[in-house]
């Protein structure tokens, strides 16, 4: 079915016989193309005992392809550049390259998804990279092993337990071809994919060349299911976890439970973390970093993933100030939230904001395509251009009533990071 949006982003999407989900972006103003590739897979379906493996498999497409013995130099005699990202629900495939050689990158996303090549060398080259990145961002370096610890702490039995890059690199090394091959014909195939085409392409003929390059994959097989995930049983009670390690100084983090991506709350979730911590004017720097000075940095994120989210605040106490008079302070700035709220003053600045900001994202052609590829993939291309509305749409009472809601200390873990005795 093909549908158009009337909105900013002028889009159209189908789905090849195979499955294959497609989204097209015609921009004619623009010289260039992105090719976005997105396969609806990440680290919560790392196989048992494999963790990491969507991360070294991200690795592996880069390896070869039937007939294409090395892809980065072909992306790039073609004037392009690319790259690729594993979360813990989607690996993301990107090409930018002149819109006249757009058919290269189609040839080469084509061949990848249709055949992988295979290889002990390749696998033992790529497990080597993978295992070096994890000690050195994990092992060697202060508070690199934070999401060990909280995710565990998070999460009982969904796989967002583990970290993207993995639990352990030892599940890395014991990685095997028979191993690669099933994540490949398992994940990797058409129907469980989005290509999202962006820019000055030529659109009386994209259609036929999608489906020349992608139209004769096969499906997913019925000898390679896609098992279900484990739900995640309600957070009843705060979890704390104190790590003593060879880190410079103390640091506290914080995570209170959300709904997923997709929740009707999300668009307030996400204002709130601004309002709470997201830069100079947020109520936490306010209160305990310019005011107080009990914090050298402290600031708060959102996590997006689409099975539960979260509200994760980084909290660093200030040189020679005592721990624990900094740590209640915290707690009593974000109970100072949950109490009053906000203004609607503070609530119109963090929307202004966030409406520059997507107005400055949107001149992005890149930018646009992996919106709508992730849009596509959660069957939502619509909120590439109605999601800043329901942003618009909060209220303060919105605003009150979810950091009320989520803001609770039965949907906390926390993990502090004490300095280790000499």
């Amino acid at each position: 079915m093909v549908t158009k949006s009337k909105g900013l982003i002028n889009y159209e999407t189908y789905t090849l016989d195979n499955g294959l989900t497609v989204i097209l972006h015609h921009d004619p103003a623009r010289t260039v193309a992105a090719v976005n590739v997105l396969y609806k897979v990440g680290s919560r379906n790392d196989p048992p005992g494999r963790t990491g493996f969507a991360h070294l498999f991200e690795h592996l497409m880069f390896a070869g392809s039937e007939n294409v013995p090395n892809f980065d130099d072909a992306l790039q005699m073609a004037g392009g550049e690319n790259n690729a990202v594993t979360g813990a629900d989607h690996t993301l495939y990107y090409d930018i390259l002149p819109a006249a050689n757009l058919e290269t990158a189609l040839w080469l996303e084509s061949d990848r998804m249709r055949k992988l090549r295979f290889s002990k060398k390749s696998l033992a080259n790529e497990k080597k990279v993978v295992v070096e990145e994890f000690k050195e961002t994990c092992l060697e370096e202060p508070y690199g092993d934070l999401y060990h610890h909280l995710n565990s702490l998070v999460y009982q039995v969904h796989p967002y337990r583990w970290p993207v890059i993995g639990e352990r690199f030892e599940h890395i090394e014991e990685a095997t071809l028979d191993d690669v091959k099933d994540f490949y014909y398992r994940y990797y195939r058409p129907d469980n994919a989005v290509l999202c085409i962006a820019g000055g392409f030529d659109p009386t003929t994209i259609r036929e060349q999608v489906a020349r390059w992608f139209g004769n994959i096969p499906p997913s097989s019925p000898d390679h299911p896609r098992p279900e995930l484990p739900a995640e049983p309600e957070q009843r009670e705060m979890r704390k976890k104190t790590v003593y390690a060879d880190v410079p100084s103390p640091v506290i983090y914080l995570n209170y439970r959300t709904p997923g991506r997709l929740h009707p709350d999300f668009p307030a979730i996400d204002i709130l973390c601004f309002l709470l911590g997201g830069g100079r004017s947020s109520l936490l720097y306010q209160r305990l970093a310019r005011d107080g000075e009990l914090f050298a940095e402290i600031a708060t994120a959102h996590n997006d993933s689409l099975d539960s989210g979260a509200i994760f605040i980084d909290a660093r106490p200030a040189e020679e100030v005592d721990y624990a008079t900094a740590r209640a302070a915290l707690f009593a700035t974000i109970d100072e939230m949950v109490e009053h709220g906000v203004t609607q003053q503070q609530l119109d600045k963090v929307v202004n904001r966030l409406e520059q900001h997507n107005l400055f994202k949107g001149l992005n052609v890149a930018n646009r395509a992996n919106e709508l590829a992730f849009y596509a993939s959660i069957g939502r291309p619509e909120l590439a251009n109605t999601e800043l509305e329901q942003y618009l749409a909060v209220t303060v009472e919105d605003i009150h009533r979810v950091a009320k809601q989520y803001l609770r200390a039965e949907g906390l873990s926390e993990v502090e990071y004490l300095v280790e005795a000499e």
